[in-house]
């Protein structure tokens, strides 16, 4: 496995000073970000995709630090029932794909998306009950005519292209659990996959040993974003998981998104690492800052140690006892 980070941390970083930057913290990969909600502050994609020497030069920048990159991410809503916000994902997301495959980054990493209620709603519909019965009318309706028609074309998308598909699991969209996961992959394309964050998984109640082990199983896991989850019990006896609070309200909040190590144990870190081996990944943990009560700096910090301390670099020996 490589250390990794997800360089949207570092948008106010011209792109060279954040890779000597991640480069001098003992990072071995970047995540970049085209589009969509990360932005495109380190990659101007249609710039790459115009110029073969464009396209060089910046691979230079990156190999010549030690550096690789891990997945292009344009996480967005390619399904919205807004057109204009649906036709800009999807956009970025095919510009994404086809860079991807000529700078030989073998991931693109987006959400599933959420579509609306039916065919004349204007805002996005997550429904999580099946009752009142409208609200499984709604579920199938997305996935009957919108999910799985559009991921099918995205997934043939992918596989003409020579790159894999990391859907993050998270809450508001479509796809947020193993479940879900795997109902879109089986009905569309095996490029698709997940790009795993355990830190999604632990607010909803999901142990994330268990996750990797059933998304595994599936070859199902494409990437992997190193955040972790704080859940104030406390609050959640308030709010409930599904909590409504702003993320800066962390005295009042169920659950907040804290750095590697601040939210669950490094025992339980070592385990999702030895799961993943176990299972078959051995890519890149790649560190997502998004913690409240420490700096990009320190909470960079924090993660590179404490990941360090489990990731597993190397092969498996012999079994020379066996």
């Amino acid at each position: 496995m490589k250390l990794g980070v997800f360089t949207v941390l570092f948008s106010h970083k011209p792109f060279e000073e954040m890779l000597d930057y991640v480069q001098q913290a003992g990072i071995q990969a970047v995540e970049i970000g085209t589009g969509g909600y990360p932005g495109n502050a380190h990659c101007n994609v249609d710039e790459l995709l115009a110029s073969a020497d464009k396209r060089k030069e910046y691979l230079e920048q990156v190999h010549s630090r030690g550096l690789t990159i891990s997945a292009f991410s344009c996480h967005a809503n390619p399904v919205s029932p807004n057109e204009a916000v649906a036709k800009e994902a999807h956009d970025t997301f095919v510009k994404t794909v086809k860079l991807a495959e000529l700078m030989d980054v073998p991931v693109v990493n987006t959400f599933s998306g959420t579509p609306g209620s039916g065919e004349h709603s204007q805002i996005p519909n997550w429904p999580v009950s099946p009752w009142p019965t409208e609200y499984s009318d709604i579920y199938n309706w997305q996935w009957e005519k919108k999910l799985i028609p559009y991921w099918k074309e995205a997934g043939k998308l992918a596989e003409d292209h020579g790159v894999k598909v990391g859907i993050e699991l998270h809450g508001g969209f479509s796809v947020h659990t193993p479940y879900t996961m795997l109902k879109l992959r089986e009905a569309t394309s095996e490029a698709i996959g997940a790009n795993f964050d355990p830190s999604h998984l632990w607010w909803q109640g999901i142990d994330p040993v268990a996750a990797i082990k059933i998304l595994g199983k599936e070859n199902a896991i494409h990437h992997f974003h190193a955040k972790d989850t704080y859940i104030d019990q406390d609050n959640v006896n308030m709010h409930g998981l599904t909590d409504m609070q702003p993320y800066g309200d962390v005295q009042s909040r169920a659950w907040t998104f804290r750095s590697v190590g601040c939210g669950h144990s490094i025992q339980e870190w070592s385990d999702m690492m030895s799961a993943l081996r176990t299972y078959g990944y051995d890519y890149v943990v790649s560190i997502e800052h998004e913690d409240p009560l420490m700096s990009v700096e320190e909470g960079l910090t924090r993660a590179v140690t404490n990941l360090k301390s489990v990731l597993i670099n190397e092969k498996p020996a012999e079994m020379w006892w066996a």
